[in-house]
């Protein structure tokens, strides 16, 4: 669908709800949430560290936000900012020095190598002794310092100043970006000259046609370039459009020479000019504009280069920059419209951390409905699932929150995209398939979205889909479902020496894809219940518990040769039934933090060790419990893992270790370690990540553990902390009903972190977690704060649900 400008910006509003951060102490209408938004958070010290593909360092000496940091809209597709050269996965990097040019789509927060940074445009005030074949071309000959003080970020706005004289805008509409680019008084004589490189910024272009029009300066084209993070190719197109300036003429460029007769320009990598060197594009110069500014209008699409030209003349007929902006901070605004706190006594930095963490969560999943070339469907399409490993956990809990309508269609697209490729992805980006990281963590999704009542889903479909994900291995489980099925149903594990005829793909992780294939399995059971498939609610319910069959009692575990003085670990196991062996810190910050990644060598745990690992049965939590020696020794082993150095924040499967303190009835604990993360590894500096924000993952813990109610993802459980505010509201953007979590005797210093008591609606309330109804029909939650741990939410009979042992 094409839309103009206002109409785009209203309809994205419209369909993605809202969600508005405001303060209690000052009307709704006067304050200003975008004030506290940082967008240049998590965009430093990525330098020497690496992503998934390649080497992490430990986040105390360094941290990898890669968060994007330029104008976008909510969930737009359009995404603006200066491309420096470094590790720039989402465009501009903080720690860098040289810009290289403007792209027009990224991602935010990803590993893997860099993402789109498709068709960049640079400027260049004037060619020296005005030859054009003085100018520079390729990437690296035309890159410019910029100049540290001028980054300016803010919703739907990103400007940059460049020693080259110029100072470069930008902002977007859904489909467009438009740019400004004013050059100083310095600049000399102006002849400015503006140039697109048909290259992205992985360098993984395979072809790409350019073409300029003579008369207009206009400059389009297309290439075909590879996905980030997964498997095959591309298309894209671009069309960009000038104001301001008189056209003088224009031409094609090759590496390092401009070409006045041609109009075309025709890539295709061979033998000798490979994607990385072959640096080619078309231009356009002008003449001196009057005002010492150049407008650039940038459409994009998947589907033609007419339809890029037709998104960016629909979106932005005007070129109208301010009103372009001013449209995308509304948008904002609106979207940032159903949450408000009180925030007295909070610091400004704890509320620009709140705030920008909100705002980098609606930033992805990328709302492509139109741009989908793959198929035909009334159904919306979503794209840049970065991936579903990463933001099952805290991404969509935190979105059927605020933006339950948002949800919705996120998760028809993930449904109808089971419909037309056979399975939902577990990660993907740029319409291609991703690389799957453990179990098939779409299934927690569905069972997540069902219990909470996410409306307009086709739940028989869906089952469909999960049950097929449980069912029936894929020729390539790198990409989608799960691999070693014969065994998971066999044997009741995944072997480390799995023989698996029955498809393709990477035989790692077999500890972390049995406990995620157990969890999986218990999320299909919950539907199942629900949909009334009796018989597979107890075959998912019954292989939900397979994660005992990797538990090895007599496991012992040492830091440096030092007993630690706990026992039993999940461990490898062969197809026979005997042990491997992988030490239980492998792939901890303490040892070999970096090796536990998708390749042949990649062990038997992902981005995590055994240790952690071994805390992963959100299901069954008090037969985990049981297994670990009881509660004061699972307490005690937990607190270990937050107090050695052994837990990363900076994966996402650390998050709920944070909060499991509540199953063992020491919810007190949980507050205390949320504390201890946050601002420690979360901040307002530029480096103020724990590490990747995996396309807003970071930034949705911070809100959640800042409100108070951590979700367990894939169940009806929400686990009860103080918020770090003295009250938060969310009003639920469908039913108008606001949920409120009020702080008693709130104390900004933090020193009163323990619950005492808590009232749900005037009625005391003793257990410690509660259900999404609460945020569905409005209510007041009333938590009595004091500086000592108390009984509060530690009986038995508090603790949340668990599968073998349901207190409720």
């Amino acid at each position: 669908m094409i839309r103009n400008a206002i109409e785009s910006l209203a309809l994205a509003v419209a369909l993605a709800g809202s969600l508005v951060l405001a303060t209690q102490d000052a009307p709704n209408d006067d304050f200003d949430a975008l004030k506290y938004v940082d967008p240049l958070i998590g965009t430093a010290n990525g330098g020497a560290a690496g992503s998934r593909m390649c080497s992490r360092m430990d986040h105390r000496w360094r941290t990898i936000g890669h968060v994007f940091a330029g104008a976008t809209l909510p969930f737009g597709m359009a995404k603006a900012v200066a491309d420096t050269i470094g590790e720039n996965q989402a465009g501009f990097a903080y720690d860098t020095s040289f810009v290289s040019g403007f792209s027009h789509m990224h991602d935010s927060g990803t590993g893997g190598s860099p993402s789109l940074g498709n068709f960049p445009i640079f400027v260049q005030s004037a060619c020296p002794n005005d030859d054009i074949n003085q100018c520079k071309w390729q990437m690296h000959d035309r890159a410019v310092r910029w100049r540290r003080d001028s980054p300016q970020a803010r919703p739907g706005y990103f400007g940059i100043s460049l020693d080259n004289g110029v100072h470069a805008e930008m902002t977007t509409t859904n489909r467009s970006a438009l740019y400004r680019f004013t050059f100083n008084e310095t600049s000399g004589t102006l002849s400015p000259v503006i140039l697109v490189d048909l290259m992205d910024l992985p360098q993984s272009r395979s072809k790409g046609t350019a073409h300029v029009d003579p008369s207009t300066g206009q400059l389009r084209g297309n290439g075909t370039f590879n996905p980030s993070f997964g498997i095959g190719s591309y298309n894209l197109h671009f069309c960009v459009d000038f104001r301001g300036a008189e056209l003088r003429d224009t031409g094609v460029w090759v590496k390092n020479r401009a070409n006045f007769s041609r109009e075309t320009v025709h890539l295709r990598a061979d033998g000798t000019n490979t994607a990385a060197s072959l640096f080619a594009g078309t231009f356009a110069r002008f003449k001196s504009p009057k005002d010492r500014a150049i407008l650039a209008r940038v459409g994009v699409s998947f589907m033609s280069d007419e339809q890029a030209c037709v998104n960016g003349e629909r979106e932005q007929p005007d070129f109208d920059f301010d009103g372009t902006v001013a449209a995308a901070e509304s948008a904002w605004k609106k979207k940032l419209n159903v949450i408000s706190v009180d925030a007295e006594g909070v610091s400004s930095d704890l509320q620009t951390v709140f705030w920008s963490g909100a705002y980098r969560s609606l930033i992805s999943p990328q709302d492509y409905t139109g741009e989908n070339p793959l198929w035909k469907s009334g159904e919306p399409y979503y794209d840049s699932y970065y991936c579903i490993w990463d933001s099952y956990r805290s991404i969509h809990p935190l979105l059927t929150l605020v933006d339950p309508l948002s949800q919705s269609l996120m998760m028809r697209s993930l449904i109808d995209i089971y419909r037309h490729e056979g399975y939902l992805p577990d990660c993907r980006m740029s319409l291609c398939k991703g690389f799957t990281q453990g179990g098939s963590n779409a299934d927690v999704l569905v069972a997540d979205a069902y219990l909470k009542k996410v409306q307009d889903i086709d739940w028989n479909t869906a089952y469909e889909a999960i049950v097929k994900d449980a069912e029936v291995e894929p020729r390539n489980w790198n990409v989608e479902g799960r691999g070693g099925l014969h065994s998971w149903k066999s044997l009741g594990y995944i072997p480390t020496d799995d023989y698996d005829p029955y498809g393709v793909g990477t035989h790692t992780r077999s500890i972390s894809r049995t406990v995620e294939y157990a969890y999986n399995d218990f999320c299909i059971a919950e539907v199942a219940e629900g949909l009334g498939h009796h018989e597979d609610y107890e075959k998912y319910t019954g292989r939900s518990g397979n994660w005992i069959h990797m538990f090895k009692a007599d496991q012992k575990s040492s830091i440096k040769g030092v007993d630690t003085n706990f026992t039993g670990f999940l461990q490898p196991r062969y197809t026979n039934g005997t042990w491997g062996y992988q030490d239980p810190i492998l792939c901890s910050p303490l040892l070999n933090f970096s090796s536990c990644y998708l390749n042949p060598q990649g062990h038997e745990t992902y981005e995590g060790s055994a240790w952690l690992y071994t805390f992963y049965a959100p299901h069954d939590m008090a037969s985990l419990i049981k297994t670990l020696g009881g509660p004061e020794s699972f307490t005690s082993r937990l607190t270990f893992l937050h107090e050695s150095g052994l837990l990363y924040v900076g994966d996402e499967q650390a998050f709920l270790t944070v909060y499991q303190f509540h199953y063992s009835g020491r919810p007190a604990l949980s507050a205390k370690y949320s504390h201890s993360y946050i601002p420690s590894q979360f901040n307002t500096t530029v480096p103020g990540l724990a590490g990747n924000d995996d396309s807003g993952a970071m930034g949705s813990f911070i809100v959640l553990s800042m409100m108070g109610l951590w979700p367990v993802p894939g169940q009806d459980v929400y686990l009860i902390t103080p918020p770090y505010f003295k009250e938060v509201s969310i009003r639920n953007p469908l039913t108008g009903h606001v949920a409120t979590i009020r702080n008693v005797n709130f104390d900004p210093s933090y020193k009163s972190i323990y619950i005492q008591s808590v009232r749900l609606n005037g009625k005391p309330w003793h257990q410690n977690w509660l259900r999404h109804s609460f945020f569905a029909e409005g209510g007041v939650l009333e938590l009595e704060l004091g500086e000592t741990e108390s009984e509060w939410g530690t009986h038995l009979e508090d603790l949340p649900p668990s599968l073998s042992d349901n207190h409720t």
